[in-house]
């Protein structure tokens, strides 16, 4: 009996030692892997990590050999590390060197929000016990691994906002617990899977923002549990399958920018849960489901810009917690239904671009939420209810191309909050009501193509926030223009032409500094035009057709000293004039310095009064009211839903917002940062600065940025390509970019970086130049975007900063030293022509030129050429051979032998002529030693 206790004894403290050994073992290899893939983070990426060291206690007992104390890492009982978290770091590197072997017990592993790249290894399949995996918003690269099919455990997969390409592997249906699949904002191809029919526990699947073609897999309509599914922006075709309305729990049905056709699902609602149901920019035909009309759960409709036919009148029902719903652009027909009204939730109503009849129905005016309506391009008839006065939060009203009949009710000036109004082309008749100048928040106004007569009301300058248009065309208005009309600083179109408007044009309009626009034509006007330089710019069909206009535009007489025409002055005073113009003379002398003291003191006072204007608006768009852009960019996000985001980066993202003046810009949101938000961060004021500062064609334009509480952003214009790096590595649309295209946009490029450098007082250094922040409009002309991290070279400073930038277009010699120097852009510049011309980043061939590898010195030039475009002509040839030469001379070692960026632009205007067949024969190593 003693022998079995002391056996037994033994036993227990050899499997406590070997228990003990074995949790030693695993924790010596977790810190092992972490500690080895720490190292090969790039640039300051390891300092972000300063907690995950070794102790140096030497006692073997005592040795931590566990990171469970580490930032981020989480263990269980046993010492093992069950949880991984170093999300939003900005750590930079890859997944190379991560072991996942040395991982048994994680279940948790959130390395999303950094800056990491490169593939997804198939060794992730050794995570046997992962539950949540969260790669989101990194640049990963490359496939989907099948064995990722094989974590069979994993409850929640994010692998969104990454560059990943091919098809989604159909093992993802083997993942038979998820609960969560994000997979969006990438550039997967190819079907969607039926497999993922089988994940029967899913509630959320995001595809959105891919290129997946072919059509919607029945399966999927064995997702009973789903509640969200968003396919938006890709190129899926086909029908919807009915299965769909099988899914019983769905909530949010977003399928718009596809190419969809066929009719909707009729089954859609049947458990009345659906509140959100998008299909915009589709090709669906045929009636809207009958389903839908007693969907009492709906929230968002978007059906805009598809071919449906239906009975507007018939087709929908009373939705209590409806706030938007655009059904535009269809053949919708029939007459406007008065339930509208009783959707008392509703802020955005559109039904613009349809067949619909009818007057507008009086009881619109109770939906007393409405900011914006547009019943444009249709055949509505009657007069503009008065009831439609009371809705006291419109800001977008437009009704234009009706048979509108009637006048413009007096009570207008009641919407205090509008600051869009288009009734053109309708058959509106009377005078303007003067209440219209009590809409000082508009900045569209356009009343042309109607009958409206007398006056132009002189409130109408009273509208001082206008800026985008006031349009009065095509008209039957009356007597002078009112001098009032200057005060409309901020104005940049202005048409009054085809009326019957007399006088002069007032003398004010040439304070009117913003004008870009003007025409006067088709009235009875007469006198001087005034000296404005938008009126010197003009042709002369902006002036024909009126009574007596001089001035200096081609095609107008000159003026005399009165201001009128030369050749209607009667020679019979020309005596009179020679006795009595010596004491005018002395007179207008007199008085023409007592004006221009009285000009010169009012100014003084403008300028003071403007500064402290500028000093007390600080948080302000330019050309439109803070306030109200604010809340317009928060409604045309939708409070920046992903739905709206274009883009990505390091200080922000980057949103697509239409506003309710009808223009498209293109929002950054600033990410919160460790040294503020808003104002008070250096990337937000660094970009405000470059960018209020620059002027060039190549260049994108600011209009202005806000700073709140809750978010601050930069407003800029939306270009629509969107940026070099995503048209590059898009097949289709890289060979739309040809090699005229590439050249110019090199020019261009070059051209713009040289007006930062030798054209802006100081100096501004980029720091970012990459592919993703080159942005493309529909012309493919490029502009420079992002200048987050901008760097502006005063003569008195030391220049010496943090390392930024994209990694890849670094210049070398910010490894081991901080000063900024136009030279660094020089370095980026030049991976970015080798990018443009090879179609993908330079990354080896950089490092094979720089180590004067005998291989690298003998490629072709013509081979290293992106191969998806034809072979460039001889003109182009010539151009390439140039652009190739300067980008090596910019990858230069030395700071200081490498080209400036005035220099590059000028080589680029000039290209020597080259033989075809020496281009076809040259080698990089003969290129890089071969003058140009």
């Amino acid at each position: 009996m003693l022998f079995c206790n002391m056996f037994s004894l033994y036993s227990y403290y050899l499997l406590l030692i070997l228990a003990l050994n074995t949790s030693q073992n695993f924790g010596k290899m977790e810190t092992e892997a972490l500690l080895k893939w720490k190292a090969s983070l790039l640039n300051d990426s390891p300092s972000l990590l300063p907690s995950w060291t070794i102790s140096n206690s030497s006692s073997y007992f005592n040795k931590t050999t566990t990171p469970c104390t580490w930032s981020g890492i989480f263990c269980n009982n046993a010492g093992n590390v069950v949880k991984l978290n170093v999300s939003n770091l900005g750590l930079q590197g890859t997944l190379f060197n991560f072991k996942f072997s040395s991982f048994p017990y994680l279940t948790t592993l959130d390395l999303s929000s950094n800056a990491l790249f490169g593939t997804i290894p198939a060794h992730i399949a050794n995570l046997s016990q992962i539950t949540s995996l969260r790669f989101s918003n990194n640049t990963l690269s490359g496939e989907i691994p099948r064995e990722i099919g094989l974590l069979t455990n994993l409850v929640f997969l994010f692998i969104d906002q990454n560059m990943l390409y091919g098809s989604i592997p159909p093992e993802i249906g083997n993942l038979k617990s998820l609960d969560n699949l994000e997979i969006n904002t990438n550039n997967l191809s190819g079907a969607i899977p039926a497999s993922l029919g089988n994940l029967s526990d899913l509630t959320i699947l995001y595809l959105w923002e891919n290129q997946l073609s072919g059509s919607i897999p029945p399966e999927i309509g064995n997702l009973k549990f789903l509640v969200d599914l968003e396919l938006t922006n890709n190129i899926l075709t086909g029908s919807i399958p009915p299965h769909i309305g099988n899914l019983t729990n769905l909530k949010f049905l977003d399928l718009p920018c596809n190419t969809f056709s066929g009719n909707l699902p009729q089954n859609l609602c049947r458990s009345g849960s659906l509140e959100q149901f998008t299909t915009a920019f589709n090709n669906f035909a045929g009636p809207i489901p009958k389903s839908l009309k007693n969907c009492s759960s709906l929230v968002r409709v978007r059906l805009d810009r598809n071919q449906l036919v239906d009975n507007i009148s018939e087709a929908f029902g009373v939705y209590p917690k409806l706030n938007y719903m655009d059904l535009s652009h269809n053949n919708f027909y029939g007459e406007l239904s008065r339930t509208w009204g009783e959707c008392h939730n509703l802020t955005y109503l559109s039904l613009s671009s349809n067949n619909i009849s009818s007057s507008i129905p009086p009881e619109l005016g109770e939906s007393a939420q409405l900011r914006k309506l547009d019943l444009s391009d249709n055949h509505l008839v009657g007069e503009i209810p008065k009831e439609l006065m009371k809705l006291n939060f419109l800001i977008y009203l437009n009704l234009s191309h009706n048979e509108l009949s009637g006048q413009l009710p007096r009570k207008i000036g009641s919407l205090s909050e509008l600051n869009h109004l288009d009734i053109s082309s309708n058959n509106l008749s009377g005078p303007l009501p003067k209440e219209v100048g009590i809409c000082s928040n508009l900045l569209y106004l356009n009343l042309s193509n109607n009958g409206f007569n007398g006056s132009i009301p002189t409130q109408i300058g009273d509208l001082i926030s206008l800026d985008i248009l006031l349009e009065l065309s095509h008209n039957e208005l009356t007597g002078g223009i009112p001098l009032e009309i200057g005060s409309l600083r901020k104005l940049e179109n202005l048409n009054l032409s085809h009326n019957i408007l007399s006088g002069h044009i007032p003398s004010s309009f040439k304070e009117m500094e913003s004008l870009l626009s003007i025409d006067v034509s088709y009235n009875q006007l007469e006198g001087r035009i005034p000296p404005n330089k938008a009126f010197q710019n003009l042709s002369f069909d902006a002036f024909k057709n009126n009574k007596n206009l001089c001035g200096n535009v081609s095609g107008l007489q000159a003026c005399d000293s009165s201001g009128t025409s030369k050749s209607n002055v009667m020679d019979k005073y020309k005596v009179a004039i020679i006795i009595i113009l010596p004491l005018l003379g002395v007179l207008f002398l007199i008085l023409a310095s007592a004006g221009v003291l009285l000009i010169f003191y009012r100014k003084k006072i403008d300028v003071k009064e403007d500064q402290e204007e500028i000093q007390k608006d600080l948080f302000c768009v330019w050309k439109y009211d803070g306030n109200v852009v604010y809340e317009d960019i928060i409604e045309a996000t939708e409070n920046f839903s992903p739905e709206y985001c274009i883009g990505r980066g390091g200080y922000g993202s980057v949103y697509k917002a239409e506003l309710l003046t009808g223009q498209v810009v293109a929002v950054k949101k600033l990410h919160p940062l460790e040294d503020g938000v808003g104002l008070e961060s250096k990337a937000f004021l660094d970009e405000i600065s470059a960018l209020s500062e620059v002027r060039h064609r190549n260049i994108v334009r600011l209009y202005g940025f806000c700073s709140h509480t809750r978010h601050s952003f930069i407003i800029s214009e939306y270009l629509e390509r969107g940026n070099l790096s995503k048209v590059l590595s898009d097949i289709e649309e890289a060979v739309k970019l040809d090699w005229v295209r590439r050249i110019n946009i090199i020019k261009g490029l070059a051209n713009a970086f040289s007006y930062l450098h030798h054209d802006c007082s100081p100096p501004i250094v980029h720091r970012d130049i990459s592919s993703s922040n080159i942005l493309l409009d529909l012309e493919y002309e490029a502009r420079v975007s992002d200048f987050g991290i901008a760097r502006l070279l005063k003569p008195d400073s030391s220049n010496w900063t943090e390392l930024a930038g994209t990694y890849g277009y670094i210049a070398p010699e910010l490894a081991y030293t901080m000063k900024v120097t136009e030279k660094c852009d020089m370095y980026s510049f030049g991976v970015l022509m080798l990018e443009v011309l090879i179609g993908i980043h330079p990354g080896e061939l950089i490092s094979s030129l720089t180590s004067s590898s005998p291989t690298s010195q003998n490629v072709l030039l013509k081979d290293i050429l992106d191969g998806c475009l034809s072979p460039p002509t001889l003109h182009a040839s010539h151009e390439l051979f140039t652009i190739t030469k300067l980008a090596f001379s910019c990858l230069d070692a030395n700071p200081e032998s490498r080209p400036t960026m005035k220099h590059v632009s000028q080589k680029l205007s000039k290209a020597k002529t080259l033989d075809l067949e020496l281009f076809h024969t040259m080698t990089l190593g003969q290129l890089m030693h071969r003058e140009i």
